[in-house]
């Protein structure tokens, strides 16, 4: 969705979310696979419900021992996510020790498998689809100013929370940013919005006026703020049930949140839990690799980039840019030009990226783009 003239908001959920649990579960066992062999069929799925966890999918792997190391590891590794997280105890959300962790783990179904590693040794797309990505001069990372600062606000909520500068605070949280858009351009944020989870014993006000001080103040800038700006912390008052306790994660329910915030369209295929076999998530990084190509090149302003494939086959059906305009030449062709630079077929999508690595954890969280805390292939500039 382009705004013009108007208000647009973005959102963005912490770590602790259960959702984004689940999301780093599977990206944890997606790295644990590929950690052991680079070339790993992963299509993992994890739910959350109060103290259960299920980690579910398909894998297939060159040895068998490697499948069944993972297998027989998932049960630490799910636990170590939710420590790291934050969580301790049921009361905190779920505990970390004492849930029950169920593991459901499938070889991959040799009918997907024949499609994707074809006889002409050519690696087919490892599924039908269609895949966006984006860039902008809203801000130095080159992404839509909404979701960063909705970003901003999540991380700074878990920095605060980790150092003990608000013991109070716990793992899961969500944020608002409400930008007011003058001539496609973001002028100031008009609202905030950002609940927290926090324990039994302390109050609102003092809820309220911590958040505001130590997590807003330190992320919006004054000279960003509207004159009629506003903030809601905790709207619904006492939020001290969280986690999978107060909610059920599934895995892949956040990709608005994982990409632009709503700014551009989305194909649908969520990231987490997949190998880069999957074009859902191997040529989502690379659509944003290209347009983030043409933006900083200083082709254009605003590039949104569309792919589209078919399962088992290599070539992309479709390749289309859209720069709204923004372009500085029109004599130039942006989508020519970068199919001729860059190769668009799954297998050289993997090797210009390089992404048959165990890099997909730390991405599970605050997003997989616009990152200047993560060296990730896909935000490099050539």
């Amino acid at each position: 969705m382009s705004i013009r003239n108007g208000l647009f908001t973005s959102e963005s959920v912490s770590e602790g979310h259960p959702d984004k649990l689940a999301d780093r579960i599977s990206d944890r066992i997606l790295d644990a696979f590929l950690k052991l062999d680079p070339d790993a069929r992963v299509a993992c799925e994890t739910l959350l419900a109060d103290q259960c966890v299920v980690v579910a999918g398909e894998f297939r792997t060159r040895r068998i021992d490697d499948f069944r190391s993972v297998r027989e590891d998932a049960v630490r590794l799910v636990r170590e996510v939710l420590q790291e997280a934050g969580y301790s105890d049921a009361a905190t959300g779920i505990d970390p020790d004492r849930c029950e962790v169920q593991v459901r783990f499938n070889r991959q179904s040799q009918d997907i498998n024949q499609g994707v590693d074809r006889e002409d040794g050519v690696l087919g797309a490892g599924d039908q689809g269609l895949m966006f990505g984006y860039a902008c001069d809203e801000t130095p990372e080159l992404m839509p100013a909404p979701i960063i600062y909705a970003h901003h606000l999540v991380r700074r909520q878990a920095e605060i929370r980790r150092n003990g500068g608000l013991p109070w605070l716990r793992p899961d949280a969500k944020s608002q940013v409400t930008f007011r858009y003058e001539d496609g351009h973001p002028l100031e944020i008009e609202a905030v919005v950002l609940s927290t989870q926090h324990d039994a014993e302390t109050g609102l006000d003092e809820v309220r006026s911590a958040v505001q001080s130590h997590i807003i103040d330190a992320v919006i800038p004054t000279d960003l703020r509207s004159r009629g700006f506003r903030t809601l912390i905790n709207p619904t008052g006492r939020f001290v049930t969280g986690g999978p306790k107060g909610d059920t994660g599934v895995t892949g329910r956040k990709i608005i949140v994982d990409t632009y915030g709503g700014s551009v369209p989305h194909g649908g295929g969520a990231f987490s839990g997949k190998d880069p076999s999957k074009v859902d998530r191997s040529a989502s990084y690379m659509a944003r690799f290209l347009a983030k190509q043409a933006v900083a090149r200083g082709w254009a302003t605003r590039a949104l980039v569309q792919l589209s494939y078919a399962i088992g086959v290599a070539e992309p059906v479709s390749f289309a840019v859209e720069t709204f305009g923004t372009e500085k030449s029109t004599s130039r062709d942006i989508a020519a030009q970068l199919s001729q630079e860059f190769d668009l077929r799954p297998q050289a999508i993997i090797e210009i990226l390089d992404l048959k690595r165990p890099i997909y954890y730390p991405t599970a969280a605050y997003g997989h783009f616009g990152r200047t805390d993560l060296p990730l292939p896909w935000e490099a500039v050539h």
